[in-house]
Parts: structure tokens; sequence; C-alpha cells
């Protein structure tokens, strides 16, 4: 199905007609949105009865209404009176995958994330890397509809991980030869470096050599290393507010000694871990993040999903019409797992999660960026693209942050980490003409991100009837490969 972005509100000919005679028009441009309240979210404030002007893929002019359209012409007009406009939101942290055999399956998530908002994705590493490359340029080139995609594109791993899609390294020459691969030949947007069976000191030292190349990292911190050591060798995110948790027990670096000698298993090392949190030790190793420019993706919403299913198995999820049935079945894995706990594993589950919450508003409180990310996609069972950001957000508020700093999660701290603030996180001239027009305050209700009446990307304005059609043609096809899974399991 092809997109074409209509008009919410027919052309305002009179009334622009009137204004051209009252006072000379100076520009032009493609579309006007009038009489909003435009969110300014680096200060979290609400300012109200603006214009807003785009031009091709940029916002040209913002300011009190009644000088805007005086001062412009466009050639569409969007009526913006009682609603909010934010910029496009951001999931930096999704995942794509499940082998060759889910490749449409994974390019049908691409118009959900549109549908709820999301202009910017960060690709954080599956077993498709070339596909999501390729998925890169396609929507970068316009013959592929999807949100803007930045990838890292194949992760960095040990030799026989437990991850596929990986570039296997077993020694610093490994590493370098990785590095210059991602680097020159597919020319990633940021380096991925997890760590089923990767040497802790090649771990460090991939973090090392992708920063001496200006490249940006995350990834999966060894047990036997501290989060500290991380920091040190230069990674710029962390992902999974487990590991901010892990920097926050006082005898971390004496866990990880003892785990690196194989003293302890990892068993023992987490339970050790639960239980040394110490909340000066945390404030101490958050400060160090924030001062040396090291964010944090909580992806809180997975971890709640998991934590829970004893309660909410999800079955009846309405969204399930929107997933493959080869990715239903990726999440059977952790559903079967979740399913052994006895009773006391599943308390334990649940207060594991709250342990992890409460360290959101301290990261905040030391002046760490939260990045808002949800770890949908493949394997992680029921966190859904596209609306899995807005659950995010809700928890993010939930669990201590504001709407306002939950919102500058979600439009300012991605484009942050990629250096990209001057283009992208505000509506402002000289800004991306990527923005959300929702129906309710998002500064008072962080579940206003859910109300949205249009999305705009690339200039290009997608009103409620537009948004509805891609979630309705995801939705069938999903309905046809439902039939046609269903078939083949008879046979």
């Amino acid at each position: 199905m092809k997109f074409v972005a209509p008009l919410i509100v027919a052309l305002l000919a009179s009334t622009t007609s009137a204004l051209a005679a009252s006072a000379p028009v100076t520009d032009s441009a493609d579309m006007m949105i009038r009489h909003v309240t435009v969110i300014d979210v680096e200060h979290g404030r609400a300012i109200g009865e603006q214009a807003v002007v785009l031009r091709g893929k940029d916002v040209v002019a913002v300011g009190k209404d009644s000088e805007i359209a005086r001062a412009w012409h466009a050639q569409s007009v969007v009526e913006g009176k009682g609603r909010f406009l934010i910029p496009g939101l951001w999931d930096m942290h999704v995942h794509f995958g499940g082998g060759p055999d889910l490749v449409e399956e994974n390019k049908a998530l691409l118009p959900l994330y549109v549908a709820h908002g999301i202009t910017t994705i960060r690709d954080c590493s599956g077993d498709l890397p070339d596909q999501v490359l390729s998925w890169r340029g396609e929507i970068a080139g316009g013959t592929l509809f999807g949100p803007r995609l930045l990838t890292s594109g194949a992760k960095i791993e040990g030799i026989k991980p437990v991850w596929k899609g990986t570039i296997e390294v077993g020694s610093k020459a490994d590493v370098d030869a990785a590095l210059a691969r991602l680097q020159d030949r597919d020319k990633v947007d940021f380096v991925k470096i997890t760590d089923s069976t990767l040497d802790p000191q090649l771990f460090l030292y991939a973090v090392s050599q992708a920063k001496a190349r200006g490249l940006r990292s995350s990834g999966h911190i060894p047990m036997a290393l501290t989060v500290g050591q991380a920091v040190d060798a230069g990674i710029s995110s962390i992902e999974h507010i487990d590991y901010a948790y892990k920097a926050g027990v006082k005898d971390e670096a004496a866990i990880a000694a003892d785990f690196a000698a194989g003293r302890m298993d990892r068993a023992e090392a987490n339970r050790r871990l639960d239980s040394g949190f110490d909340t000066a030790t945390a404030m101490a190793s958050y400060r160090n993040f924030a001062q040396k420019g090291v964010f944090v993706t909580p992806t809180l919403n997975g971890s709640r999903i998991l934590a829970w299913l004893d309660a909410d198995d999800h079955a009846h999820d309405s969204y399930l019409a929107y997933i493959g049935p080869k990715l239903r079945k990726t999440y059977e894995w952790r559903i079967e797992r979740a399913a052994k706990a006895d009773a006391a594993a599943v308390e334990a589950r649940h207060a594991h999660f709250q342990r992890m919450a409460a360290v959101l508003p301290l990261l905040e409180k030391a002046g760490v960026t939260v990045i808002a990310g949800t770890d949908a996609g493949f394997l992680n069972s029921f966190n859904y693209p596209g609306t899995g950001l807005h659950d995010e957000l809700s928890l993010f508020v939930k669990e201590g942050l504001t709407p306002a700093q939950a919102l500058s999660a979600a439009t300012r701290a991605g484009p942050a980490w990629f250096g990209l603030l001057g283009r992208y996180g505000a509506v402002a001239p000289g800004k991306a003409a990527d923005l959300v027009l929702l129906d309710r305050n998002p500064l008072k209700d962080i579940a206003a991100t859910r109300a949205i009446r249009a999305v705009i990307m690339n200039g290009k304005l997608y009103d409620r009837t537009a948004l509805d059609g891609m979630l309705t043609d995801t939705k069938n096809k999903v309905a046809t490969w439902n039939i046609a899974d269903k078939a083949g399991a008879t046979q």
C-alpha cells in the first residue's frame, strides 16, 4: 500500500485571500499549521496560538499565528486549533530478526512505527543486518515506506555466540577488521557490542577502538567487567537499566572479579548484585555517566511484560493482529521459560523489576540523559513495535519522571545521542519537518502521545485516515499470513 499525504482540512482559500488583502505576503511554503499549541520540549512549556510553516522537509517559520499568516502563503493549511504539536518521536532500541523466512513479516512492522508517531528508529541489531541496512537505504531513497532508520548493522560478538547475525571476533585483529567493515563498507550509524562469548578485554578494546574511529557504541557489558570499566573505555550508551543498577552495587568490582576468576557462577553473581545496591554508590556512578556523556536506555516495558506474565499472558491482546505468525512464534521461548517459574520465582521477578525501575529517577537526578527505547521486535514477547514506545513513556512517568522529562526522552535524547539536535528534537525553524499533532497536551498527561491526530514525516502529512490505513494494511497482511500458516500446519 502506498500512502499519500492527504490534508486534514480543505484549503482555506478564502482565509488566505483575506490575509493577502490586508498585508503583503513575503514568502510561500508547502504547508502551514495554524492556531496550534507548540510544545517546547526543551523547556517543558506549551506555547499557544502558533503557526508553523513547512517547506519541503524543513520547518521554515514558527511564531504567533497572526504574524506568520500575514507573512506566508501556503499551498495547504492545517487547522490546529485545540491541538498540540510535538517533534516526531524516536524509538531508540528496536530489533528486526528471526531468520530469512521472516523478512516480510519484519518489513510489515515499519508502518506501525509511523502510525504511532514514531518518525525515527534505532535498530540495535538482530539476525537480519544486511536486510536492515538495505531498508535504511530504501527508506532514505523513498522506495520503502517507514520511519527514518538508523542501524548498527551486525553486532560484534565472540566466537560461536548465542546470537545470530554477528561478526565473530577472537582477537584484536578481528575487532579491527570488524570495525573497518562496519564503518567503511556498511557505513553503520553506531556499533553494537554484546557479550555472550566475547572476551571481556576484547569488549573493552572494541569499545575503545570504536570511539577512536568516531563511532558511537552500545552493548551488553560482560559480567566479568564493571560498568565503570565500559564507561571509561568510551561506551556511548548503556542499554537496559539492569546495567545501571549493577553500577550502583557497592561490591560490583569484587563480584566481577569473582565471576571472572570462576569463583562463582552467573546465578550467584546475580544474587549478590540484587542485594548489594547502594544509593550513594549509584549516584556517584551516575554522575560519572553524566560527566562522560553516557546515556541510558532503560527498556522498562519489555522487563515489565516478562515480570508479570503470570498476571497477564497477553493471549487476547488486540495488537497481536499486527504481528505475523512467525514473529509471534519467536515469543514462545520467553513465555515457556516464564511459565516454569514457581511462586517464589514469580515473586522474585516482580521484586527484581521494582528494584530496576527505582533506578530511573536516580539517573535523572544525577543528570544522566535517559533515552526512550522499547526493545520491541522479534523474541521480546508482546513488546509491540509502535505502541510499545507509548507504554515505555507511561512507565517512565509511573516510576518517577515528569511528563516533560519522559517526552524529552522520546524526542530529544535520540537526536542528542547521535549529535543531531541541530536538526531534530524541536518545532523550530531549520528543524526537520517530522512532527506529531496531538489532540491533548502531553505535558499534562503523557498518555496524550497516544492521541495522534496526524503525523508529518519528511514534510508529508498523514492524517488520521491515512494512519488508520497503515494499520489496516499491516493487519490485512498478517491475516493473510495467518491463513497460510494454519494451512501449512494442517498439511
